[in-house]
């Protein structure tokens, strides 16, 4: 059972933080606004002419070099990820959110602040219902330069684990988890971004994290530093000294969780997949990522999203062949009078009143291959049709005490269309569902057969059923 909340929620009232952006070094002022349900996550630059507004949208994402970056008609906003982890942490699904400058605050490089000021307002909770997408089937990325692989699987939760593994002593190979949703306040929020020495080196001597100053970051020192080293770092971070630890971690924070950094990894990747633009349900499995991959990941799940529902528009079943069928062969055939080689549905999966899907999986020992172009396998037509036929004489035949006793007898075909082959290893999922309700044993019935996303059959057949005399 999901641990989520079902309705949808906002702000209570508004909350203000003040900062600086860890890379322009600008002060900001940022302003989580209350917004009615269906918003989701919008920036507002409220120091720009017009004030526009940008949508949490990973489609306008044109930077993850340094965190990740929204832009839209010329204004932009950087180092969104932070923020959008403690909502989605704080489960606030409508928020506006407004700033004054180009980059949000980097606050202690930690999402905790946000997530406290989110609960000291409050939440409130809307009678619509969230449109969550559930993980339909597992969505595999890969970035195999990075060493990057990303899963996400079927679950009636939200949940998280990542390993990072930078081929550094310091760090070696570190694990998070997220069980459930409840978890980000305490375990991940409260995470800290982290750089490598030679990392921070490098953006100090180009001028490229002017908010910096050793307080919002863990630094981790992957090389051997001598004293005049040390010394500059702190005086360009205003330290009386700094020292590298036993362990390998500057002296400026102490770790408030040993595996703190794949934490913030995780805490990273919350705030990318916001920019899906609606709360999922499923187990994501990640290693070695960052903020590229979360986006491309987030952009290929968005485009499932968009093709499940043109299926779903189309009336196009899910087929999952890992699970169980209503009914089986065994069972099809106690149903029909049908028997190999003619009997051409294998498995039901769905069931009801008014619709029936049924499987039938297209093999080259299949007898009509013989003769029908054999150099060039391709399932007759009629075939089709009788497939259809036959599933559909299933929907109808079990609204009957003794569908054994029973056959079901064509009356008429309209409307029909063949629109690709079926070929041998293709795998025939049909819908028929009906056009109006069975009187006097008679039934009327919309037929569509799909290999994949690809419609290949449709027409409308009339049956009968009567009694086996």
């Amino acid at each position: 059972m999901s641990n989520i909340n079902p309705k949808q929620t906002t702000l209570k009232e508004a909350i203000s933080f003040e900062g600086v952006g860890l890379h322009t070094g600008a002060k900001v002022k940022v302003t989580l606004c209350p917004a009615e349900a269906y918003h989701g996550y919008k920036f507002q630059r409220t120091d720009l002419p017009e004030q526009p507004v940008i949508e949490a949208d990973c489609d306008l994402v044109t930077d993850t070099s340094r965190g990740t970056t929204l832009e839209k008609n010329g204004a932009s906003i950087s180092t969104v990820e932070h923020v959008l982890a403690a909502l989605v942490g704080s489960e606030v699904d409508n928020a506006l959110i407004q700033i004054d400058g180009p980059e949000m605050p980097i606050m202690d490089g930690s999402s905790i602040a946000f997530m406290e000021g989110i609960r000291k307002v409050g939440i409130e909770e809307f009678e619509e219902e969230k449109d969550f997408f559930e993980i339909p089937y597992n969505i595999h990325f890969q970035d195999e330069e990075n060493q990057v692989e990303i899963i996400a699987m079927p679950v009636n939760d939200y949940r998280l684990t990542v390993m990072v593994d930078y081929n550094s002593p310091v760090l070696g190979t570190q694990h998070a988890s997220m069980t459930h949703i409840g978890d980000f306040a305490t375990e991940i929020a409260p995470c800290r971004t982290f750089c490598f020495l030679h990392e921070l080196e490098y953006l100090l001597k180009n001028n490229l994290i002017k908010g910096g100053d050793l307080n919002n970051a863990i630094v981790v020192v992957d090389k051997k530093v001598d004293q005049d080293e040390l010394d500059r770092l702190a005086k360009i971070f205003n330290k009386e000294s700094v020292e590298v630890k036993k362990d390998g971690i500057l002296n400026n924070l102490e770790l408030r969780f040993s595996n703190e950094p794949a934490r913030h990894k995780l805490l990273d990747m919350v705030g990318d997949l916001a920019l899906i633009g609606m709360p999922i349900k499923g187990q994501i499995m990640a290693a070695r990522p960052g903020h590229a991959s979360n986006v491309a990941f987030a952009k290929k799940i968005k485009q499932v999203i968009k093709k499940e529902m043109r299926r779903k528009q189309e009336g196009r079943p899910q087929y999952d062949p890992n699970v169980k069928p209503l009914y089986a062969t065994k069972d099809i055939i106690k149903m029909l009078p049908h028997a190999h080689p003619f009997l051409l549905v294998d498995k039901i999966m769905e069931i009801s009143d008014n619709h029936v899907v049924g499987i039938k999986n297209i093999t080259y020992d299949q007898p009509f291959f013989d003769g029908h172009f054999p150099g060039d396998p391709i399932m007759p037509g009629v075939l089709q049709i009788e497939a259809m036929a036959q599933a559909g004489g299933i929907l109808v035949l079990s609204t009957v005490e003794d569908p054994e006793n029973y056959a079901t007898y064509f009356m008429k075909i309209d409307n029909t269309k063949f629109k690709d082959k079926v070929v041998p290893g293709d795998t025939l999922i049909m819908k028929l569902e009906l056009m109006e309700p069975v009187r006097r044993g008679i039934c009327k019935m919309k037929g569509r057969a799909w290999v994949g996303e690809k419609l290949v059959c449709e027409s409308e057949l009339m049956a009968q059923i009567a009694k086996i005399k």
